[in-house]
């Protein structure tokens, strides 16, 4: 028997490779970014097209590279920052394994025009599948021009698994904005398809915030700096009453490289435990110094995941700074009796001891139950302007009938055995609401219990969708259009799924850069809503959900729609309401199963009953 384990083909390991770091087009613009940054470069141009699946053109004025180094860096594990391995605890750069170019050669074609400063002519290399198809030395500008085309063309599956233009753009402002943010020191600009998406200057960290995120974030920042002897911890975190419903602006940043911490998100939310609203999520921009010997970056393939020597000591840190920064600029409510004028106004300048007491006259003898006097010579009447027989009698009870509660009236013709005008035409069935949360029936073989939320749910699901198939939802005008601005990713992606958002039956429109006003919602949603909220919360579920399948995506956004619409649970209902709720729930393909998979109803026999009274 032959032997059956053989070495892979380089071609075939460098595309196995590729696919642990170049996981979509906006993995290849993270580690260009990165190389410009650690080549020095104080001015990076970024440019796109097809969401980076047709180009992708990252330009920096940095140190640039040889004509050697130029060929070298499309080797594997080619890399100027190690020699050896101790040098893994020293990292301070953003590259370092020398994976990047050699992944991105491997599934892509790729052209690099490189120079140095002190040399006369640059260096132009075309690879396609990491071979070398021409090299030459050209007249170009200072620093590196690398231009990534045709992202996994030779790989026709891994291309096929890349989600919509949206979808990706978005994932490709994100890495943007990361590497933004970390380097405020830097001018960025962003072209997506001959549009300029970012065009940021040279600024500090809060310009840089708020030139990424909206001209509004200005008033929503609290500054953040802490020093200790384990970490040095700066940056912005977001005022309580500003928390979204979604996750995106979140960023944490250890010695200026982004990394995804769920350890440390805990240690923020816990910080705001008491003065976050529920179901929110604060923003915070956050930067931790510490030395590099006391962590270890090189856990994962994109560097995205650290471990630390102290976890705990870190979380505690963290924890404390954002509770003293809340605190120390008055974040936490308070009140501040100084600069309360409405009391100071009550106060009157005359002392107390020459205040007069108001003088109060009144006839003892008067009583408003006696007889009237007749009347004098002149015709006028003493004491009373009325005769005491033209009150009706009883006349405090004419009107009690009506102050009656509506559930003590419906307990008085249930005693009586009658029902209410709300019941009739409804078989005779009485609902009973229990805690404001289920509601109870009398059916032939015992008691059945409904989850009011999950069921309305489901009947929003069914309806939603049904007008996203048809292209056809109600909508009601507002009386007052509502202006909501949105990050630029949330802003491509809204763009997206505009016509099936109208299809829902709202008016929205574009407003010009990434604001967008609201004109109506769909009929069947609360006219107090809020706007924003619901569609924030529409882009987050469909973020988490996305997918190219127009039935998936009707679904997801039918289920978002749903989840924000429907009544809540503690939300008090009306005979009317519980009736006309089931009658809408049995009209629907599947009413004993809710939107997230659990039961909306249950069912107690007699037989139940009777087991557990015996």
């Amino acid at each position: 028997m032959s032997d059956i384990i053989q070495l892979l083909p380089d071609a075939v390991a460098n595309q196995i490779a590729a696919g642990e770091v170049i996981q979509r087009p906006a993995s290849a613009v993270k580690e260009m970014l990165e190389n410009a940054i650690d080549a020095g470069a104080d001015r990076i141009q970024v440019s796109v097209q097809n969401a980076g699946k047709t180009r992708i053109q990252v330009v920096d004025n940095g140190c640039g590279m040889s004509a050697t180094d130029a060929r070298l860096s499309f080797e594997r594990h080619a890399t100027s920052k190690i020699r050896k391995a101790q040098d893994l605890f020293k990292i301070r750069t953003m590259g370092f394994r020398g994976e990047a170019m050699a992944s991105i050669a491997a599934i892509a074609q790729v052209d690099l025009k490189t120079r140095r400063r002190e040399d006369e002519l640059g260096t132009f290399i075309q690879i396609e599948g990491s071979k070398i198809i021409d090299q030459q030395p050209q007249a170009i500008p200072g620093g590196t021009n690398l231009t990534i085309k045709n992202l996994f063309y030779n790989i026709p599956a891994r291309r096929n698994f890349l989600k919509s233009n949206a979808v990706e753009m978005r994932h490709i402002i994100d890495e943007f904005q990361r590497v933004a943010l970390a380097n405020p020191n830097i001018f960025f600009s962003l072209d997506s398809d001959g549009k300029e998406v970012f065009h940021l200057e040279k600024a500090n960290l809060k310009q840089r915030v708020v030139h990424l995120l909206g001209k509004n974030y200005e008033q929503r920042l609290v500054p953040l700096e802490e020093e200790t002897s384990i970490i040095n911890i700066s940056g912005f975190i977001g005022k309580p009453e500003f928390a979204k419903k979604t996750r995106g602006e979140q960023f944490f940043f250890v010695n200026d490289r982004y990394v995804r911490d769920p350890y440390l998100n805990h240690a923020v939310m816990n910080a705001y435990e008491d003065i976050l609203p529920g179901d929110t999520y604060p923003l915070y921009i956050l930067f931790i110094e510490i030395d590099p010997a006391k962590i270890d970056i090189n856990v994962h393939p994109t560097k995205t995941e650290i471990k630390y020597d102290d976890s705990r000591a870190v979380y505690a840190i963290v924890k404390s700074a954002i509770k003293r920064s809340l605190g120390r600029y008055n974040v936490m409510p308070t009140l501040d009796f100084d600069q309360e004028t409405s009391f100071s106004n009550m106060i009157t300048q005359t002392p107390p001891e020459q205040v007069t007491p108001p003088s109060i006259s009144f006839n003892p003898d008067f009583n408003p139950f006696d007889s009237p006097k007749k009347t004098g010579k002149s015709g006028s009447r003493e004491n009373l302007p009325f005769e005491r027989e033209s009150i009706p009698r009883n006349w405090d009870t004419l009107y009690q009938i009506t102050h009656q509660p509506e559930e003590e009236a419906q307990q008085l013709n249930i005693l009586s055995g009658k029902e209410s005008s709300q019941d009739e035409g409804h078989s005779k069935k009485i609902f009973f609401q229990l805690h404001n949360k289920y509601i109870l029936s009398q059916i032939h073989s015992g008691i059945m219990v409904i989850h009011q939320q999950r069921a309305h749910e489901r009947v929003l699901f069914e309806q939603f969708r049904q007008q996203l198939e048809s292209n056809k939802g109600s909508s009601q005008q507002s009386l007052f259009p509502q202006t909501i601005e949105l990050s630029p990713g949330d802003k491509g992606l809204l763009e997206s799924l505009l016509p099936e958002i109208r299809s829902l039956g709202f008016q929205i429109r574009h407003f010009g850069s990434n604001t967008f006003i609201i004109d109506g919602l769909p009929a069947d949603l609360d006219a107090n809503i809020n706007e924003r909220e619901i569609i924030e919360k529409i882009l987050e579920d469909f973020k988490n959900d996305s997918s190219k399948v127009a039935t998936k995506k009707h679904e997801s956004l039918a289920k978002s729609l749903a989840k924000s619409a429907a009544i809540k649970t503690g939300t008090p209902l009306d005979s009317q309401s519980m009736a006309e709720l089931i009658d809408r729930l049995f009209a629907c393909e599947s009413p004993n199963i809710a939107i997230n998979g659990k039961p909306s109803i249950i069912t107690l026999s007699l037989d139940d009953l009777a087991d557990r009274f015996e």
